[in-house]
């Protein structure tokens, strides 16, 4: 770090969504900050991702405000290299502060003065304030069930690329949301043996009645709910923008020659166990996708719309035979199963944060992302505020309210070091009711 960058007013931590998204609120609030990353630019979905991926969500839709996709259709799915181009555009065009390749290695509250030390691989700083916009997807986590055999590659879903990363022979997929079913789905394409192992998941629809279902969740109030509905906190969602967009349907990729099976249970000596829940997670499934036509269907019929009616959206193919007759154990070696792709989800890593802004079961203490230390805010995790805080365009609107909260707390220690200016008087007045009025919202 150069003299003039060893002190800061707000340490932006991570440059993907999160942190760009930080940078463009805290520039137009005026607040001096500095964004560090370890990698590029939104790496993530450079190298954290297959190679065939696709954004979940159409362009219109998986965007910030302030830029589209200039390049693609509307209703169309940006490869993984676009969107982190986009990201890249994005941050160059209001010149955001960012600087990569700077690796934060660990971060205390200083001692006897405002603020934070911060260790870096390029030397030692302080900030006022820090946003963790790390994200949520930081470490791929395989559970501790996974067998011990050197005969079988086993990868998780964030080092899988391409059916030809894999050995000859069968895949087994443990983990049937948005990254299972597509590794799952390419992986029959090429002609593999798959198994895919299913648990409780949503499964809405790609599109209704010549709407998006990204469309539908925004006008039924589904992205901006606040809580989580109960028993749905570890459910996950299969929905795929590959090949142009299409709706998941398990029953499909079975009756294509997928072998579907129940949640994984062991693993002991070459065989591994199934819980008997495959048509119980399908129904589960089937029940989510039925609720969402049926609310879509209500708002058409209460708003007087003019969209196409889709009654093939509600038939559905017979149970295959793999759901009839569930397989509860399989010898992996006599099916052919010669490796195993973990798509088991991410767990977080804040060992570097070394402050008390988290809770017993070390998840972060935050209110809409402002911490319960003082001086600490999170961006870019599920729930933040909101169903959709995770996603591109939800993760902007929070960093607008931690971007507010941020620079109503300067103008409260700019009062106080001014002494006592009408002038300064009148900016806290304002910004003081500028939070009742976030608060309110």
């Amino acid at each position: 770090m150069t003299a003039e960058q060893t002190s800061i007013d707000t340490l932006v931590v991570g440059a993907g969504q999160a942190g760009v998204a930080m940078s463009e609120h805290l520039s137009r609030q005026g607040v001096p900050h500095l964004v560090l990353e370890r990698d590029r630019i939104a790496e993530r979905w450079r190298t954290g991702r297959w190679d065939s991926l696709v954004a979940n969500g159409p362009a219109w839709h998986d965007r910030f405000p302030g830029l589209e996709f200039n390049d693609l259709d509307p209703d169309a799915f940006a490869t993984k290299e676009r969107v982190a181009e986009y990201f890249e555009a994005y941050a160059k065009k209001f010149e955001a502060p960012i600087r990569i390749g700077v690796d934060v290695k660990k971060v205390v509250r200083s001692a006897g003065r405002p603020g934070f030390t911060i260790e870096t691989s390029d030397g030692v700083l302080e900030a006022r304030r820090i946003v963790v916009a790390t994200g949520a997807f930081q470490c791929p986590l395989i559970p501790p069930i996974a067998p011990k055999d050197e005969a079988l590659m086993q990868i998780h879903s964030a080092h899988y690329r391409n059916p030809g990363q894999l050995p000859e022979g069968a895949v087994l997929v443990v983990g049937a949301g948005s990254s299972g079913v597509q590794i799952a789905d390419e992986l029959l394409r090429s002609g593999r043996k798959v198994f895919l192992s299913v648990g409780p998941h949503d499964r809405p629809p790609r599109a209704y009645r010549n709407r998006d279902y990204c469309w539908w969740l925004g006008v039924l109030g589904e992205w901006d709910k606040e809580t989580v509905t109960p028993g749905k906190e570890h459910v996950t969602i299969a929905v795929s923008g590959a090949y142009g967009g299409h709706t998941v349907d398990f029953r499909v990729l079975a009756h294509e020659g997928m072998t579907l099976v129940g949640l994984t249970k062991t693993f002991d000596r070459g065989v591994v166990t199934f819980q008997p829940d495959l048509a119980e997670n399908l129904a589960r499934g089937d029940e989510n996708y039925r609720t969402l036509l049926d609310a879509a269907d209500a708002y058409i019929a209460r708003n007087g719309l003019d969209l196409p009616e889709e009654p093939e959206a509600r038939r559905a193919l017979p149970d295959p035979q793999c759901v009839t007759q569930p397989i509860l154990e399989l010898n992996l070696a006599e099916a052919g199963i010669r490796s195993i792709v973990w798509a088991t989800g991410y767990t977080v890593d804040y060992s570097w944060l070394q402050v008390d802004a988290f809770k017993p079961n070390g998840k972060p203490q935050h209110q809409r992302g402002v911490s319960s230390e003082p001086g600490i805010y999170f961006l870019g995790l599920p729930w933040l505020s909101r169903r959709g805080s995770s996603f591109i365009w939800g993760v902007w609107h929070d960093a607008r309210h931690i971007a507010d909260h941020i620079a109503i707390q300067r103008s409260y220690l700019a009062y106080r070091d001014a002494s006592q200016r009408d002038t300064d008087h009148e900016v806290v007045s304002a910004n003081v009711q500028r939070l009742a009025d976030i608060s309110g919202r």
